[in-house]
């Protein structure tokens, strides 16, 4: 579904990325796991059309990306969920949820969408009219989350879902990213929770310093003695 083949990114003087090469297909979980600075969220907002590549390929089921608009990568079914959440923090919720929804057309298509995110997040429903800035940090990620669901995407890409939540919530939004993979959602998730990521995932790579160093199957690299001492506390 998705190729990213030798990937040069830089940023001025600095080389983000260094000939990263991956892939993802349809229906999987994928994890990119790397310490801060590895280049995690670089790839995202390259594939995104955010960041321009030096050079490398990104294909979307035998598209290249790399030559179109990041509207035009959204209405491929490609959505990003930053990083921090990025929610509007004066709009309500479901103002919230329609602007998710701005490549969908027809008013019975958004609400079909809005009935979705209500079923996959009841809080959100009880909160719907309540101003995203006053919700709990856990309740604005899953807003974050809702919003990227509402333009129906068949490629979600998730930065850092589960950064500053609690333990047990952190546990929530990864029991609902299953959920939405199941419901036929292919995921790319960004997460410096490594044991956590690697659980879920049906595959994963390890990057350190622009580069890919490990790939393999998720529960493969969970046993690896590298990924042990670096990333899942030995």
């Amino acid at each position: 579904m998705l190729i990213v083949d030798d990937l040069y990114v830089s940023y001025g003087a600095i080389r983000a990325l260094k000939g990263v090469t991956f892939s993802l297909n349809q229906g999987e979980i994928v994890a990119l796991i790397g310490a801060n600075g590895a280049g995690k969220t670089t790839i995202l907002n390259t594939i995104s059309g955010i960041l321009a590549p030096d050079s490398g390929v990104i294909h979307f089921e035998d598209q290249s990306l790399t030559e179109i608009s990041s509207a035009e990568i959204v209405e491929k079914g490609i959505i990003q969920v930053p990083e921090g959440r990025k929610i509007f923090a004066r709009m309500t919720v479901r103002e919230n949820l329609e602007l998710g929804a701005y490549t969908v057309k027809g008013k019975p298509a958004i609400a079909e969408h809005m009935d979705s995110v209500f079923e996959i997040f009841p809080r959100l429903k009880e909160r719907h009219k309540q101003l995203g800035g006053t919700l709990s940090g856990g309740e604005q990620q899953m807003l974050a989350i809702g919003r990227g669901l509402m333009a129906d995407p068949r490629l979600l890409l998730l930065d850092e879902p589960s950064m500053g939540l609690a333990p047990l919530l952190v546990e929530q939004i990864f029991e609902v990213i299953q959920d939405i993979n199941h419901r036929g959602v292919s995921i790319l998730l960004v997460e410096q929770n490594a044991h956590m990521a690697l659980s879920i995932s049906h595959r994963a790579y390890v990057l350190e310093t622009g580069r890919v160093t490990l790939a393999g199957e998720a529960a493969e690299l969970m046993r690896n003695p590298l990924v042990k001492e670096a990333y899942l506390g030995g």
